[in-house]
């Protein structure tokens, strides 16, 4: 999961760029300048397309590209690659323009502004693209997910480990002292009415 480029701008026909962060670096030197043109004509086209408080996201190529134009015509794009979540794309959205917003204010500051200008005064754009990097450490909800789905492979390593040990479960139930006699005696009667339906 990677984020390319995270691009502010301000909406009309023609869109402009604001401020901007982008990672190229798998790209090859030389191919770098185009990419990052590429990029931008895309942002700015996508924005022009959008309509006032919508989100869309869009496929190009091996990419995804997420816009959000909020109602004050300020817009965000996020360029990543198929597998970063949309959900965590569009918390970041939302959270570089408020950021953004808190930054320069008043709104007709925006029209001055240019990437070289903003992003020394906006330097909550460069943290944001380090950290929503892994969106599992970023977002909150991620990061349970993740903790859950791993706690569901110990979970699931810790019973082929019995198994493995090949300690059956009848063995386990006549050992125990923490069970009485009667739940005992209702193991066994369960485990005989249900031998039949089970499948070998």
């Amino acid at each position: 999961m990677k984020i390319f480029s995270i691009i502010v701008l301000t909406g009309g026909k023609p869109s402009e760029i604001r401020a901007s962060e982008s990672d190229l670096s798998q790209f090859g030197f030389f191919q770098r300048g185009s990419v990052q043109e590429f990029m931008n004509f895309t942002a700015k086209t996508l924005v022009e397309r959008t309509g006032s408080g919508q989100r869309q996201s869009v496929e190009q190529d091996e990419f995804m590209v997420h816009c959000y134009l909020r109602p004050d015509n300020l817009a965000g794009v996020i360029i990543t690659d198929r597998e970063y979540p949309l959900r965590v794309a569009f918390t970041l959205i939302s959270k570089i323009l408020d950021d953004f917003t808190a930054t320069f204010t008043p709104a007709t500051t925006w029209a001055t502004l240019t990437p070289n200008a903003a992003n020394p005064a906006f330097p909550q754009l460069k943290e944001q693209f380090v950290k929503y990097q892994d969106p599992h450490s970023a977002d909150s909800l991620m990061k349970v997910q993740k903790e859950l789905d791993e706690t569901k492979v110990i979970l699931h390593k810790t019973i082929e480990s019995v198994l493995e040990r090949e300690e059956k479960l009848d063995a386990l139930v006549e050992r125990s002292n923490a069970l009485s006699m009667q739940t005992k005696a209702f193991f066994k009667t369960a485990k005989k009415t249900n031998s039949c339906c089970s499948l070998m």
